[in-house]
C-alpha cells in the first residue's frame, strides 16, 4: 500500500528521528516528585500486554489511591474498572492525571505479583508527558452530564480524548495519551477505526510498538461523561491515505501520519472508576505539584552518564532554569498544538 509505514527506518524517514535529550527525561524508578503526584492523582489509565493480548482500563476514584515506593507501584484491584487484565508477567503502561494539570505522568513496567486484593508493578520506567493531549481535548473544562451517545460508533466520533495501549516484540507495554477536539479524535470512515498523529513529546514509542506487533487497545472518552468506548484491533500507519488525512484537518493543519485500525472491535460502557472521581466540573486544581519542578527533578536523576546527560544536569542546576522551561513549555502549547 502507497504510503504505509512498516519499518522504523520508514516511520523516522517522514516523523524524524526521536532527538536524544528526550530520553533523559526518563528515570528507571518512583523519586520524591512521582510518589507525590501518585498521592494527588484521583485517576489512572492503565494498559496490559502479553502478544496478542492487550487491553486498557481505568482505575482509581480519590487521590492517593495508588502508592508504591521507589521500585514498585501498588494499586488495590478493587479500584480497576477491569482486574481481569491484570496477570503476573504483563507489560504494563500507566498514565496519571492531575486534576487541572494538563501534564500527566507515564509509569511503564511489569506486573510482579496480583494478590491479596493489590496489583504491584516492578517500575522500569518514570517520566512526565506533556499537556498537548489534554489541552487539545479541553479536558478539564468538561461540566458533568454531557450528552452521551448510545451507541458506540457514535460515541466514537464524539470522543476528545484517548489513552492508546501498544505493546512491543518483548511484551514491554507504553500506553499514550491522545486529544483533539470532537469530530477530529477518531472516525471510522474506508473500513476501520482511525486516528491522527499530532505533535506530542516526541517519543514516539507507541508507533515503533505497532510496527513490531500491531495488536492495540484503546480507551476513548467525551470529556464530562461517566462512560467509556474501548477499542480493540490491528493498526497501521500511513502516510498515504489522503482523504483520511484531510478529515482531521485542524486550524489548517493537516497530520503527516495516519493510524487505521482494521475491523475494529467497539464496545461502550460506564465507567465505575469516572462515576467514583468525579472529575467534572472541576473543582480544585491541583496546587502541591508543581511539574515543571518534576520533570526537572528528573532530567537531574537521569541514569545516563554520557556527557549529553551531564551537561543537562549542569545547566538545570542554575537558579531560574525550571521557570524558563516553564516558558518553554506555555510558548509550545501555544504555537506547536497541532
Amino acid at each position: 500500500m502507497n504510503g504505509a509505514i512498516t519499518t522504523v527506518a520508514e516511520l523516522e524517514a517522514r516523523i524524524g528521528k526521536t532527538p536524544a535529550p528526550v530520553n533523559l527525561k526518563v528515570i528507571d524508578h518512583l523519586d520524591e516528585g512521582a510518589l507525590r503526584w501518585l498521592a494527588a492523582s484521583p485517576v489512572m489509565f492503565a494498559g496490559f500486554g502479553e502478544a496478542p493480548r492487550i487491553g486498557v482500563t481505568l482505575g482509581g476514584g480519590s487521590p492517593g489511591f495508588a502508592g508504591g515506593d521507589a521500585h514498585e507501584l501498588r494499586v488495590p484491584t478493587a479500584l480497576l474498572d477491569d482486574p481481569t487484565l491484570a496477570r503476573p508477567g504483563m507489560g504494563f503502561g500507566s498514565l496519571f492525571l492531575l486534576p487541572g494539570i494538563g501534564e500527566t505522568l507515564r509509569v511503564n513496567g511489569r506486573v510482579a505479583r496480583v494478590e491479596e486484593g493489590e496489583l504491584r508493578v516492578t517500575v522500569e520506567e518514570c517520566y512526565g508527558h506533556c499537556a498537548k493531549a489534554l489541552l487539545r481535548s479541553e479536558f478539564w473544562a468538561a461540566s458533568p452530564g454531557v450528552a452521551t451517545p448510545r451507541d458506540a460508533e457514535t460515541f466514537l466520533a464524539a470522543s476528545r480524548f484517548m489513552a492508546l495501549a501498544t505493546i512491543d516484540a518483548q511484551g514491554r507495554a507504553d500506553l499514550s495519551p491522545r486529544g483533539d477536539p470532537a469530530g477530529t479524535m477518531a472516525s471510522l470512515q474506508e473500513g476501520g477505526a482511525w486516528f491522527a498523529d499530532r505533535p506530542g513529546n516526541r517519543r514516539v514509542d507507541s508507533f515503533r510498538n505497532i510496527i513490531a506487533q500491531p495488536h492495540i487497545a484503546a480507551t476513548l472518552l467525551i470529556p464530562g461523561s461517566t462512560h467509556v468506548v474501548q477499542l480493540s484491533g490491528r493498526a497501521r500507519l500511513t502516510t498515504g491515505e489522503e482523504a483520511v488525512r484531510a478529515r482531521f484537518t485542524v486550524q489548517g493543519k493537516t497530520p503527516t501520519l495516519v493510524i487505521g485500525i482494521d475491523q475494529p472491535v467497539l464496545e461502550l460502557r460506564e465507567s465505575p472508576t469516572l462515576v467514583r472521581a468525579r472529575l467534572w466540573p472541576l473543582q480544585t486544581r491541583t496546587e502541591s505539584v508543581d511539574p515543571a519542578k518534576v520533570f526537572v527533578a528528573h532530567l537531574k536523576l537521569n541514569s545516563d552518564k554520557g556527557l549529553g546527560a551531564r551537561v543537562a544536569g549542569a545547566l538545570l542546576s542554575v537558579p531560574g532554569v525550571t521557570g524558563l522551561l516553564l516558558k518553554g513549555l506555555e510558548k509550545d502549547y501555544k504555537n506547536n498544538l497541532y
